[in-house]
């Protein structure tokens, strides 16, 4: 594997270390919640239904899973998120295969079948697959971020956050629905804002567990 930029987020080896024990469900726990949403974005972009992108998760898992307990952790040679990707673009490709032949080529034309079949699995270059893959996984940071914030502030605060820097409406609307003040809105953007950039931060050093 190649080695990562060091703007990727390092995964913590202890967690690493914990998942070579199938029977240590509170580790897999952790790793499922962290990252299936990661997974199920990437193989919807890929071009997957719902279902698809779903078996997806449970079969990239299970890949995991059975590979973990050969797995080396050795940033030298490449980082945990890299060999993930590697086992997800492949569990993407066996969906794309598994998919039923079209019946507009006759079955007496095994050419015209096996472009057809061939065309059902992406070309991972044209997927750009590495820039999907960072995108989605930034965003998983974030959102990982972010709940965790939400648990160290009081609701109202976070509220007051969420709508006026993450979903952006605007200071008025939010004095005028929540009866508060504009101070109180910009207090708690900037206060919450200051210790969302100090988690962010520290999950690019520690990784998100």
């Amino acid at each position: 594997m190649a080695a990562e930029p060091k703007s990727f987020i390092p995964t913590r080896r202890s967690l690493l270390t914990r998942l070579k024990h199938w029977d240590d469900q509170a580790g897999w726990r952790e790793f499922f919640d962290t990252y299936w949403r990661l997974i199920h974005a990437f193989a919807l972009k890929a071009g997957l239904s719902q279902t698809e992108a779903q078996e997806v998760v449970q079969e990239t898992v299970v890949s995991v899973s059975r590979k973990m307990p050969g797995f080396k952790y050795d940033p030298s040679l490449g980082s945990f998120k890299s060999w993930l990707l590697l086992i997800t673009r492949r569990r993407v490709a066996d969906q794309f295969r598994k998919r039923p032949r079209e019946q507009s080529f006759p079955a007496s034309d095994p050419e015209a079948t096996r472009t057809s079949a061939e065309a059902r699995v992406p070309d991972p270059a044209s997927l750009e697959t590495d820039t999907v893959w960072e995108m989605e996984w930034q965003k998983s940071m974030l959102e990982t971020a972010l709940s965790r914030v939400k648990e160290r502030v009081s609701p109202r605060q976070f509220q007051l956050f969420e709508l006026y820097a993450v979903k952006q409406w605007p200071v008025e609307r939010i004095v005028r629905t929540l009866r508060v003040t504009r101070g109180q809105v910009y207090l708690s953007k900037n206060r919450i804002g200051s210790i969302l950039k100090k988690e962010v931060e520290r999950l690019e050093v520690q990784g998100p567990f």
